[in-house]
């Protein structure tokens, strides 16, 4: 059978009974912008913040593939992983929106700051290491972090993958890591944009056949100050936060989980990718990402003022009269309220956007706004899609997210939407 890749939308999900999941606790740290406000800086002052920052570079080297962490300020979901025998342990954001493994090294630049207030990986204390030493660079918005591939058994909540291939980094550039609460990145993306083509975590366990399915989930909590902020399951879904029919639709590029985005209407005002356009879905990237005309006029459209660095603010008081956005995927409506694609914080609430290369459209990956309604992504699959037979219902209210990954030959998969009960 000709494998697809399949993208769901989620909203719910009812799946069988799910025996030897393995579970990773996900937690949320406090956004670096929401701790600034909270100390007392104004919005003045966080605009200074951005001109010193400068804007994110939107430029791609043809040397090295990009991977943005562009809302690392905003929100930030990681678990623990563990490297090596004994094991090493480390923080990572497990992200869709990239392929690789990558850990800050022991043998990284003395004035690699992002280094030294992380923890760093010893090959030295490892008696699994084995050596490799390929050069790799991952290029980031104005810089690029670079090391060095090593290959050692790699455990995510008890779960060992040996001979995992994995970046050692030595060098990782500007604030963005600094002030990370993660150490590294696990990548759940397509091995086809692996850097140094290194086999990503998931498949290499898929390959050694240690999950009792090829699928992940990932349960994200929309409570701004719970301490745990979801969970990541290997292996299976947990029925207990589904209900609902499944739905599906195509990846229409093995790469990074990109889907056929069919309009966007703002309202009865305005309406974007009128022609269709391509969107990625992405857990590393918690909020709304577009071509900037068309974000521009979006917020024009809702009435949003310019903050800094691509993102937008507006009054907390006219959240109950903003328009209903509206995205059409695979058929089926999905609609927003100003309640769940506004971000609330300190005094004012700030809507996020920033600004991508113009052949994307507007993605949102939620579990960052308060709001009720969410996209989420799955990943490898089987068969042809089934129509959709419901579509949400905004007046129930999602506190989760979820994201799986099927590659099975005899069952279909990818993402599904459905309503979730309070």
């Amino acid at each position: 059978m000709t494998q697809l890749g399949m993208l769901c939308i989620i909203g719910a999900l009812l799946i069988g009974q799910c025996t030897a999941l393995i579970r990773v606790p996900l937690h949320k740290t406090r956004s670096l912008r929401r701790l600034m406000s909270d100390n007392g800086m104004s919005l003045d002052d966080l605009r200074a913040l951005g001109m010193r920052v400068g804007s994110l570079d939107s430029s791609v080297s043809p040397e090295l593939p990009v991977e943005r962490l562009t809302n690392f300020m905003d929100a930030q979901y990681y678990g623990l992983i563990s490297i090596g025998t004994p094991p090493q342990n480390f923080s990572v954001l497990f992200d869709t929106g990239s392929s690789n493994l990558w850990v800050p090294s022991i043998h990284c630049s003395f004035l690699d700051v992002a280094c030294w207030v992380h923890r760093r990986y010893n090959s030295k204390k490892s008696s699994s290491y084995v050596k490799n030493g390929t050069e790799f660079s991952i290029r980031y918005g104005r810089g690029s972090l670079s090391g060095f591939i090593s290959q050692d058994t790699v455990s995510v909540a008890g779960l060992s993958v040996p001979g995992q291939q994995f970046g050692e980094a030595v060098k990782q550039p500007g604030i963005t890591f600094a002030v990370a609460r993660f150490d590294g990145v696990l990548g759940m993306a397509y091995p086809s944009i692996s850097v140094a083509n290194v086999t990503p975590v998931f498949d290499t366990a898929m390959a050694a056949k240690l999950l009792p399915q090829n699928i992940f989930s990932v349960y994200i909590s929309r409570d701004m100050a719970a301490e745990v902020g979801g969970e990541l399951i290997l292996g299976g879904i947990d029925p207990q936060y589904f209900s609902g029919d499944l739905h599906y639709v195509n990846v229409t590029r093995k790469a990074y989980w990109q889907i056929q985005m069919d309009r966007v209407d703002v309202g009865n005002q305005l309406t974007l990718c009128k022609a269709g356009c391509q969107s990625i879905v992405d857990t590393g990237t918690s909020l709304m990402v577009g071509p900037a005309e068309e974000i521009r006029a979006l917020h024009k459209a809702i009435g949003a003022l310019p903050l800094l660095m691509g993102e937008y603010f507006i009054d907390c008081k006219k959240i109950p009269s903003l328009p209903v956005i509206s995205f059409n995927i695979g058929g089926k409506t999905f609609n927003l309220t100003g309640e769940d694609y506004i971000l609330k914080v300190i005094k004012k609430c700030c809507h996020y956007v920033f600004a991508s290369p113009p052949s994307m459209c507007v993605s949102f990956c939620p579990g960052v706004s308060d709001g009720r309604v969410h996209l989420s992504i799955g990943l490898h699959g089987h068969g042809h899609p089934p129509s959709c037979r419901a579509p949400l219902d905004p007046g129930r209210r999602v506190h989760w997210e979820v994201l799986h990954r099927v590659r099975q030959e005899h069952r279909p998969g990818g993402l599904r939407c459905g309503q979730v009960d309070d």
